[in-house]
């Protein structure tokens, strides 16, 4: 597959990957809005604050997820889709269609995950 033929498929799925985030996050806040969260016993209540819980952790979760597909959406037009951020070098193309988002190839994401170990060894 050519680089621009990468470039293309990969640009068509982090915009497909948007638009379903999009309306995963909606129609989370519209399913969590119509929780009554302020009526019930002591254990209604204890259920209603673990729905929020989860409710705001899968909310900052698809967050998260909305940046990266943002990011990479931006390293196409800026031409710099593709290179891996931790060693400069080409990401592989089966990586990048995976994982259309990713910032890192194979070896990259290795080499950032054991700087990312080691430190929380240190701090340990």
């Amino acid at each position: 597959m050519t680089k621009m033929m990468t470039l293309t498929v990969c640009r068509q799925k982090l915009l497909t990957f948007k638009a379903d985030l999009l309306n995963q996050i909606q129609n989370a806040k519209n399913a969590f809005n119509l929780l009554d969260k302020s009526h019930g016993d002591e254990s209604d209540l204890a259920v209603a604050h673990q729905e929020e819980h989860t409710f705001l952790i899968n909310q900052d979760r698809m967050k998260h997820q909305l940046l990266e597909i943002e990011r990479a959406l931006s390293r196409i037009e800026q031409g710099t889709y593709g290179l891996c951020e931790e060693t400069d070098e080409v990401i592989e193309t089966e990586r990048l269609m995976a994982i259309p988002w990713t910032r890192f190839s194979i070896e990259g994401a290795e080499i950032r995950e054991a700087l990312i170990k080691k430190s929380a060894y240190k701090t340990a």
